[in-house]
Order: C-alpha cells, then structure tokens, then sequence
C-alpha cells in the first residue's frame, strides 16, 4: 500500500515537473520570437578583417562597435589607422563603399626638458613611475610642469611607438604611433596630445613662469618673449599665461618663420616624420650629460 502511494506521488511530480518545462519551453520560443534582435550577418565578417587592439583609436568604444557603425555607413574603413591599408581596403571592397580619407594622427610631447637642460631640485626614491612621484612633491623637477622620465607613457603603449631618449625624454616614432590615446591619459602633466601631422608648428613646452624665471629651471622652456606671435600671422600664437598657444583652425598660415627668433629653441617644426627643427637664433644645447640634482652646473 505505502509503495503504491510513493510510486502514485513521484507520477504527480514527475507530471508537474514535465508540465512546468513544457510551459517554459513556450515561453522561451514566444519571447525568442518577439524579442528577437536581428544582427547584420556582415558584422562578424568586418569585425575579422579588424585589428582587434580596441584601442579607441578610431574614436569608437572598441573593434565590434566600428565595425558596426562601418555596416551602419556612419564611418569609414580609413578611419582605422592600426589596420593594414590592405585590410582596409578589403573592407570597403566588402561593404562596396569608399574607403575614405583620414588624415594620421600622432601623439606630440609638450616637454623638451631632458635631464640635461631641465633641473631636479629633489632626489625622488621610490616606485619608478611618473604618477608615483608626482604624488611626492610633484616629483622634484624645478619645472612643475616638465616631463619626470621614468616612461609610463612607454610602459603604457601596446604599439612600442615609445622610447625613452638618453635624456629622459619620451620620443614618439610616428610610424608605429595609432593616436590610441593611451599615453595622453596615463601622464601625470598631461604633456601628451593628439594632432594630425598636418599640425607641423609646435611648442614644446607648457612651464607658465615668465622670461628668467622659466629659464632658471628648464634652458629650453617657453619665456614668454612673444617673438614667435610677433613673426607670425594675426591670429596664429598668442602668449597666454607666459606660454605660446598655437591656433590650429588658422594651421593653414602656419611656417617656419614662426620659430626663427625663439631664443630657447621651445617652439619648433616637426617634418613629415616627426624629426625637430629649431630656428636660427635658438641657442645650441651643447651639455650632454645630467645636470646635478641639487645648484647649479
């Protein structure tokens, strides 16, 4: 009697248990039917053909959501500057669109004060990264705002588009350099931008001390002399707290006669592979080794 009862029980679960997965079972195909999200079968295909660095380059969040948006027609292939050109083209060949036009960009350095032209009036000790010492005093540099050397924006590049120079100074090599904006967050000076190498005219500096003051702690800083502004088109620099601010809207007036009368050489002319040019009167910086810490050499 007991073994009929159990045995009549386990057929009531099992009858609700099959009931239940069936109602589920329902459920689940009406909501797959009517929440159904149809997606491009043309993505998956892109988005292979895409470097897969999701470095924000592109300005979009990652691969996938370009490769969306180049389904979408809202960008173009070009817009991809870490891809191969063959790759890119593969894909406008794909969408059947046109690849498009994007002009590189490239990271520049706002600091030209290597260790043999800038001093450090504190000896750091410690995690041998800018942040770190930044957080100690600023880091001990007399130039509150120059470069601290120790190459967390080289660190920081998956691309090796960034070396340290034998003055401590970061150097971008604008043929490996995607404009992934990796080095612009990580610097605690916030030296790093991003600009089309059409952007040729440069000031490589960001101290706002004025004239001695600038030059008591970086030799070749921005003084302020307002010669650069001078000797160029209305409108193209302008000296605004004691640093020399380029108006790119007006790039199209820019030349190298803006840099030729900078006496510290902190305005310069980058060519079309990132190599500097300083102007006539820019004194020569001879001293090739570290200044000392602490005084004067």
């Amino acid at each position: 009697m007991v073994n009929a009862l159990f045995t009549a029980d386990m057929g009531v679960a099992l009858g609700y248990m099959l009931a239940l997965g069936v109602t589920l079972a329902i459920l689940l195909a009406i909501a797959n039917k009517f929440l159904f999200v149809y997606e491009d079968p043309r993505i998956d295909e892109v988005d292979s053909a895409l470097p897969h660095a999701n470095c924000g380059a592109c300005g979009e969040a990652g691969c996938r959501v370009f490769a969306e948006k180049l389904i979408a027609g809202a960008v173009s292939p070009a817009q991809c500057t870490v891809n191969a050109p063959e790759n890119n083209a593969a894909i406008a060949n794909f969408l059947g669109v046109d690849l498009g036009n994007q002009e590189k960009r490239v990271a520049r350095l706002a600091c030209a004060g290597g260790n043999h032209v800038a001093y450090m009036r504190a000896q750091y000790s410690g995690l041998q990264s800018c942040r770190g010492a930044a957080m100690v005093g600023g880091g001990g540099k007399g130039c509150a705002w120059g470069c601290l050397g120790m190459g967390d924006c080289k660190d920081v590049c998956e691309f090796g588009a960034i070396s340290m120079d034998k003055n401590g100074l970061p150097v971008v090599d604008i043929t490996k350099c995607t404009a992934c904006g990796d080095c612009v967050d990580v610097c605690p000076k916030q030296l790093f931008e991003l600009h089309p190498i059409s952007h040729q005219l440069w000031v490589a500096c960001k101290n706002l001390h004025h004239g001695n003051e600038a030059e008591t702690e970086c030799e070749v800083a921005c003084t302020a002399c307002e010669r650069c502004a001078n000797d160029s088109p209305e409108g193209l620099i302008t000296v605004r707290d004691n640093l020399a601010i380029i108006d790119y809207s007006k790039n199209s007036l820019a030349s190298k006669v803006s840099i030729q009368r900078c006496p510290t050489g902190a305005i310069v002319w980058l060519d079309d592979k990132g190599n500097i040019e300083k102007g006539q009167k820019a004194k020569a910086v001879i001293r090739k080794q570290a200044l000392p810490v602490i005084g004067r050499a």
